[in-house]
């Protein structure tokens, strides 16, 4: 799912329409359109992003919060800030560039090694 269908998906639960929910909070309905349609990119602007997760009913640090952002950074071509301040998963990363762009994943694929990584890191071993 894109940046844009999320804050869709995020205003449509809260039974809104596009233009209740800018009037609500005061954004530019004709901009929220476009960035909901993928014609514009998520702002830059972390604060923005933090205001406009708050308006859509995400907690900061839930799980929904942390998707949002990364959506927000992936949508812009960006690794999300918080793991590029990671020295050694970004010293990492060409590697691991390499070796998926080299293979040849299909879904099945690509949720295995998903679920590869997250039983490599479970919270036991923090």
């Amino acid at each position: 799912m894109s940046f844009g269908e999320t804050i869709k998906k995020l205003r449509l639960e809260r039974k809104q329409t596009l233009r209740q929910f800018c009037f609500e909070f005061s954004h530019d309905p004709s901009n929220w359109s476009k960035i909901e349609r993928g014609v514009n990119p998520p702002p830059k602007d972390e604060a923005t992003l933090i205001r406009w997760a708050a308006d859509l009913g995400l907690k900061a640090g839930s799980e929904g919060w942390n998707e949002f952002m990364d959506q927000a950074s992936v949508s812009r071509g960006q690794i999300p800030k918080d793991l590029m301040s990671d020295e050694k998963l970004v010293a990492k990363l060409p590697v691991f560039f390499r070796t998926v762009r080299g293979a040849e994943l299909t879904d099945e694929k690509l949720n295995d090694l998903i679920e590869t990584i997250r039983k490599a890191h479970s919270p036991d071993e923090d």
